[in-house]
């Protein structure tokens, strides 16, 4: 006769299979691709790569590596840094599950003497000192001969993490450095003196810096084709005096596939003061600067005959003299928060700058980077550069709030449809000219995808004198910025010259989310409640003073005994004073109640709401097999 077994232990045996297999089967899928995916329903979409760097994962064609260093096994780790790791963990491996093998992770732990620890000196991670010991949290990207390194990764740049690490691989998977095409209606380059026995311009600082970050190549302020093949990104210095044919050019460079970053003016400065033509020959370099045709095409004007006067960011220069066309824009001007333009940018400043508005109607989406307040308006170019303390009571504010900075994107249009604008007549010319001259190509009517172009209202804000403290150590010059007018362009620019991927990326948004809630909980309690405490607080205060005068005169014997009087008003304030008290404590005692409602409001959500969907999920399920069931 078989020996039968319990049927307590047939169940317990069938649990702990149950419980074996789901281990088994979660460890099995974890190492496939699949099973590092998810669905994120966070707001934001805070475990969710972004489009772009999906975009440079999947086509990268040579394989990237990352050396991961950070210190996991020692005890002297702050809990901020381990919290984050573990987030830089989890985020590199969707980045190699998205690579296809084309990028890995070598996590290595550098501990004294060891070679991991000589990988990350000769990478250029020497490690932050913490807790009286060096700790390591850091990485290097290296493709080929190409390596870019993020020292420390640090969680108060937690939003960043994302994009910078997304840079790094598209700069270090890029072969030759990015190709910026400089047009200029100013001498920022340098060169010889114009006259004998000047001495020679000196370049831009801004100039020599993008030297050193990009190939720079100088186009002409008359080129008639640029070739978005060569040309990576091409910027534009204060382009006064544009001809038609130029910005055809211009046009036909956006709709190839390039990306514009047009710096004007309404009243530039510079140019009053670096005039590249002789003025004993009379003239000067112009102090406005526009793009006639293409700024409409795009959806945008811009106000050049006058500047932009803005009282709440005027900027109180030397002498005590208020530049009301002198704009030093904080934090509050930038309205995309998560820009990784603007993020980190303390203020810009912008002098006698114009503006631009929107019109619409191009098709293209204009996103404001930095903007004016709502108290703007428009004053006279030449009394805003003399600082005309007049303007002050005449200035009129229109109520409209102006774009200083702007990102336009979407697939443009031609701002020439009926094609190459006719170059004017050279007298000169052979009258058979026309024959001999090669077949233009066919004008492109529309981008062939989208496109990108970045305007800023102001060319003076990148001049030496307005951007940079320049000093001169042993014919060695030193230059310090002076405000965040340089980082934001070197910004723009890193975006525009990286993957077209990078470009209008955003930076992660926090994990570290706020209790808004309880916050607002706060502020409310604090303005409805806060007078009451005040007055309490005071009248406390009042009686206390009171009381310790009337004590005072107890004990300095003036009298032997208080009158009757005196000893009830001193037992009137000991009781005012216990009565505010308690007043006090049960405005604070509500305040904290409130909080408490809350948290086990998200505590029960926490604890009972998933388990129940998962219950009735269960019971649908049951209920829609029984039916099916019955019905065979």
């Amino acid at each position: 006769m078989a020996k039968t077994t319990h049927p307590v232990t047939r169940a317990a045996l069938g649990v702990a299979a149950l419980v074996a297999i789901a281990v088994l089967a979660n460890w099995l899928v974890s190492l496939i691709p699949v099973g590092n995916r998810g669905a994120d329903f966070t707001e934001n979409k805070l475990h969710t790569l972004s489009e772009g760097t999906r975009s440079i994962l999947t086509e990268l064609d040579t394989p990237v590596v990352i050396r991961y260093y950070a210190s996991r096994s020692t005890d002297y780790m702050p809990e901020e840094l381990k919290i984050h790791m573990r987030r830089v963990d989890d985020l590199l491996k969707e980045y190699a599950s998205i690579s296809k093998g084309k990028l890995r992770i070598e996590e290595l732990d550098p501990q004294p003497d060891t070679d991991a620890e000589d990988s990350a000196n000769l990478d250029g991670i020497d490690g932050q000192r913490i807790n009286d010991q060096n700790l390591y949290f850091g990485l290097a990207v290296s493709c080929l001969d190409r390596t870019s390194v993020l020292p420390f990764l640090n969680p108060q740049e937690e939003t960043m993490l994302e994009y910078q690490l997304s840079k790094a691989i598209s700069d270090v998977s890029t072969v030759s450095k990015p190709v910026v095409g400089v047009m200029s209606g100013l001498n920022i380059a340098g060169g010889p003196a114009m006259m004998p026995g000047q001495p020679s311009a000196q370049p831009w600082v801004i100039y020599q810096q993008l030297k050193q970050s990009y190939e720079v190549r100088d186009i002409e302020m008359g080129a008639t084709s640029i070739d978005p093949k060569e040309i990576k990104v091409l910027l534009l210095f204060h382009p006064a005096g544009i001809t038609p044919e130029t910005e055809y050019a211009i046009d036909q460079y956006l709709l190839g596939g390039g990306t514009v970053v047009a710096c004007l003016d309404a009243h530039s400065v510079a140019a009053q003061m670096t005039n590249p033509r002789n003025p004993m020959m009379g003239g000067g370099a112009p102090t406005m600067s526009t793009l006639p045709t293409l700024l409409p095409a795009w959806g945008i004007s811009f106000e050049s005959s006058k500047v932009l006067a803005d009282p709440p960011f005027a900027t109180l220069l030397a002498g005590n003299q208020l530049g009301l066309a002198v704009l030093t824009l904080p934090q509050e001007a930038m309205p995309q928060k998560d820009s990784v333009i603007t993020k980190d940018l303390g203020s810009v400043t912008f002098f006698l700058p114009g503006a631009f508005t929107k019109t619409g109607g191009a098709g293209v989406a204009a996103n404001t980077l930095i903007r004016s307040s709502n108290e703007a308006g428009f004053v006279d170019s030449e009394a805003a550069a003399q600082l005309d303390p007049k303007l002050t009571t005449s200035f009129r504010p229109t109520g409209v709030v102006y774009d200083l900075v702007t990102h336009l994107s979407g697939t443009f249009k031609t701002a020439f449809p009926h094609g190459k604008p006719a170059a004017p007549a050279d007298p000169k010319a052979p009258a058979d000219s026309k024959e001999n001259k090669p077949e233009e190509p066919a004008s492109l009517q529309s981008g062939s995808s989208p496109g990108n172009v970045f305007l800023i209202a102001d060319i003076d804000a990148f001049f030496d004198r307005f951007a940079y403290n320049v000093q001169n150590f042993g014919g060695i010059q030193m230059a310090t910025p002076m405000n965040g007018n340089a980082s934001m362009l070197f910004n723009l620019l890193d975006q525009a010259t990286g993957s077209k991927h990078l470009i209008g990326s955003r930076s992660r948004a926090a994990v570290r989310r706020p209790f808004t809630l309880v916050q607002k909980m706060e502020a409310d309690f604090n303005k409805n409640v806060g007078a009451k405490i005040a007055e309490f607080e005071e009248k406390q205060q009042a009686a206390q003073t009171k009381l310790a005068a009337l004590q005072a005169q107890k004990s300095q014997g003036t009298e032997l005994h208080l009158s009757p009087e005196q000893e009830a008003e001193i037992r009137n304030l000991r009781k005012e004073q216990v009565e505010y008290a308690r007043m006090i404590r049960e405005q604070e005692k509500d305040l904290r109640r409130q909080k408490d409602q809350l948290a086990g409001k998200i505590t029960l959500l926490n604890v009972a709401a998933m388990p129940t969907l998962v219950i009735l999920m269960g019971l649908g399920l049951f209920l829609k097999r029984r039916s099916a069931t019955r019905a065979r």
